[in-house]
This record gives structure tokens, sequence and C-alpha cells, in this order.
């Protein structure tokens, strides 16, 4: 089990306390033996675990980015980035070693105090819960259709069953909430949610799989043609548009408040890098394959949301089901993303909140509360705030940023241990010039579009 470090015992109480009578005390070294994960979760469940966090939403919006930049930076991007979130991942394990903690946000109070711990708690918190919203605002498209400029796009359920009162957006959400989020999100350990990431990862598989074939066949009938190799750069304009395309990289890697959790319940947590590095290969496979085919199918006509594209005829046989089949599969994978997401945002919110009391595991009243109150926020975030998307562009540019690569870098470049290497310096450096420079960019940008598109 790993070893809390006195910052970490500063903001935790021992649920072992000499306080406690002997019985109970029995009871929670039991309770925590099993949190921890001494009864052991596995490589592949970590590998699935990891990759399920991974691979969210990110995925669709990458052919677009590579549209932007050009098939070949595109692809390079996508594999550079990979190897910093590797980088940067590296580096929080080693100090996390170096400092005895258990927990990521315990290795920022190691290098920046109680100060740092909880700005990162912050921007995890608004990540995560960004994403959350989003997932669930996307799984409502796919199910029950959206408006987008004024035009109605039918979900699933309408074209399969017509508009009912339970094929209406707010029924199917709240199902979705009662019988597949709430019974997935009462889980207490990461790993028992291995068999739903696994099938996630799969899923996804699944819309590489139809798409690449797609793309193949039109390929070979000659209805389509390479994609541009090269970015188009015509003004200034176009030139800084280039940058926002890093913060959507770093958002698809994103990963890092899950990796105490899986590691800590690791049967050998001397397994982490392995796992780490198998994930992250497995996870730019499918990136690659389908910015690739998703690109080459569809060409200029890519939009930010690649999903999107899949509503309406792709020009060979079976297209409608196809169109279904890659729509219905990309909503389960976001419902069975979900829970693994909310996993590390209850544990940091708890944190945040209550960061001197024993932790949530062994607390029933706080756990179902905080998720309570968490997913109550998502769904009502989801279904009744419509600008919500607007305001998580700016967050989620800056949190996702800072948690992949500026907390890292800059634990790194403090190094308080004295265990940082020459590659390690030259890396964080590049980590914070690329996400300070890139969501500068992006979140100037997304201001001037929004007042632009009011003013216009």
């Amino acid at each position: 089990m790993t070893i809390q470090s006195s910052v970490e015992r500063k903001y935790r109480k021992s649920p072992r306390a000499p306080l406690l009578p002997q019985a109970q005390s029995q009871k929670h070294d039991n309770l925590e033996a099993h949190e921890a994960g001494i009864d052991g979760a596995s490589f592949s469940g970590a590998v699935f675990n990891l990759s399920t966090t991974i691979v969210g939403a990110g995925i669709m919006a990458l052919p677009a980015t590579v549209k932007e930049l050009g098939l070949i930076p595109g692809l390079i991007m996508i594999v550079l980035v990979g190897w910093l979130t590797e980088s940067s991942i590296d580096m929080i394990m080693r100090f996390s070693r170096a400092s005895k903690s258990a927990t990521y946000s315990g290795v920022v109070a190691d290098a920046f105090g109680g100060a740092g711990r909880t700005l990162l708690q912050v921007c995890i918190v608004v990540n995560n819960l960004g994403m959350l919203v989003v997932y669930m605002i996307i799984i409502g498209d796919v199910l029950s259709g959206a408006w987008l400029n004024g035009v109605h796009h039918s979900g699933v359920t309408e074209e399969w069953f017509g508009q009912h009162w339970w094929t209406a957006r707010f029924t199917l959400l709240l199902l979705t909430t009662l019988f597949v989020f709430l019974p997935l999100i009462s889980f207490r350990r990461v790993d028992s949610l291995r068999y739903t990431s696994a099938l996630s990862v799969g899923l996804a598989i699944v819309f590489v799989v139809i798409t690449a074939g797609v793309a193949i066949v039109k390929t070979i009938d000659g209805s389509i043609s390479m994609p541009r190799l090269l970015p188009e750069i015509s003004n200034k304009a176009s030139f800084w548009k280039l940058f926002t395309t890093f913060p959507v990289l770093v958002t698809a890697y994103i990963c890092h408040h899950n990796i105490h959790p899986i590691e800590n319940e690791l049967k050998d947590p001397t397994q982490i890098k392995s796992i780490v590095r198998t994930s992250i290969t497995l996870c730019s496979t499918v990136y690659i394959a389908t910015s690739f085919f998703g690109l080459l199918l569809f060409g200029d006509r890519t939009l930010d949301d690649v999903l999107a594209n899949f509503d309406g005829d792709l020009g060979i046989p079976y297209s409608s089901l196809l169109d279904d089949v890659v729509r219905v599969s990309y909503g389960i994978h976001l419902m069975l993303v979900f829970p693994i997401v909310f996993f590390s945002l209850r544990l940091n919110l708890d944190g945040l909140l209550f960061s001197y009391a024993i932790p949530i595991a062994f607390d029933n009243r706080r756990f179902f509360a905080v998720t309570a109150a968490l997913m109550g926020f998502i769904f009502v975030g989801a279904n009744f705030v419509p600008s919500i998307w607007d305001a998580f562009q700016f967050t989620g540019a800056t949190a996702a940023v800072s948690v992949g690569f500026i907390f890292p870098a800059a634990i790194a470049l403090r190094d308080t241990h004295g265990i940082a290497t020459k590659n390690d310096r030259l890396a964080s450096w590049l980590m914070i010039s690329l996400a300070v420079s890139s969501s500068t960019v992006a979140v100037s940008s997304d201001i001037y579009s929004i007042f632009n598109g009011v003013g216009g």
C-alpha cells in the first residue's frame, strides 16, 4: 500500500486513529485494504480503466483538428501530445514516490503547499464536471436529437419510434441517470468498472472499424480523394487558429486525475508505468486511425464533431444502418466513460470541501450526499442551462491543460527532491510553452467568436 506523506496526513485523518476501539479499527483496516486493492486489480483491468478515462468525447473532435492542421502535421501532433502526456505522468509518479504521496493533489501539495493542492483540485473538478455535462448533452443529442442552426436533427429513438413523451430528451436522460449512471457511480473502487471500461474501449474500436471500412470502400470506388496534407494558411487569423487545436489534443489525452486511484488498487503497483504506456499506445492508435479515416471519408466536409457527419447518406449500401450503429455505439460508449470520470470528480470535490475528514469511502452519508449533489448538478446543467457549453469552452481550455501539462511541468521544475533530469526540464518548458500559448490563443479566439457572432 502506498504510504501517505506528511502533507497528506495533514489533510486527511487516518481511519485507523488510536482513539477507535480495536474492533472498529480492525473493521477500518479491512475496508482500507479492500479500497486500496490489495485483493488485487489486474494489469488488463487497469489498462481498460485508464484507456476509458482517455478516450471520451475528445475522439470525435480529432478529425476536424487534423483537418485544421493538415494530415501530416495533425498526425504528428497526436503522437507528440501522446508522448508529452506519458512524460508528464512519469514525472508525477516519480515525484509521488519521492514524496510518498498516494494522490496527485498530494504531490502538488508537497511541491507548492495547500494553495497548490487546492488549485489543482479546483481545476480537476471544473474539468471533469464540464466533461460530464457535455457527455450528458451529447448522449441526449444521440438519443433524442438536437436543434442546430434552426434545424432539428432527429435522435435514434425519434427515428425508430417517433415523437412521444418517452422519447423526449428529459425523459431519456432521466432514465439513463436512474438505470445506468447511478448504479455505476455507486462503486467505491475504480477497479469495479473494469468490465464496463473494456466494453467502452471495444465500442470506440467499433466506431474506428466502421469509419475505416466506409472510407476504404469509397476510396476503392474512387468517390473520395486524399485530404489536404498541410495546413492552409491564408491570413493571420488562419495562422492563429492553428493554436486552438492544441487544447483539443490535450483534452483528448487527459487522464492524470485517475492515475493514482488506479495505481492504489493494483496487485503490483510497479506495473503502473507499463499500464500507462500500453494505454497511451492503444489510445494513440485509435486516435490516429479515427483522424486519418474520418478525414479521408469526409474531407473538407468534416464537422467539428464528426459524429454529426453520420447523420445522412454515406453513399454506400446500408448507410442508414451504419449511421445508427455508429451513433448508438458512441452513445453507449459515453455512458460507460461517465462513471470513470465521475470517480475522480467525487474524490477531488470531497478533498476540496472536506479536507480534514476521513476518506469519503469510509463515510456512507458523505459518499451518497456528494454523489447525489454532483449528479443533480450535472443533470440540471445538461437539461436546463443551454449556454453551459459556452462556459465550459473557456474552463476546458484552461483547466484541462493545467491538469495535464502545467502542474506536472511545474512540479518537475520546482524539483523539491532533486530528482528531475535535464530531459524533464526540457520537456517541462516545452509543455508550459505550448500550454500557455495555445490556451491564450484558444480563449481569445472563443471570446472573439462569441462577440463577433453577437455583433453579427
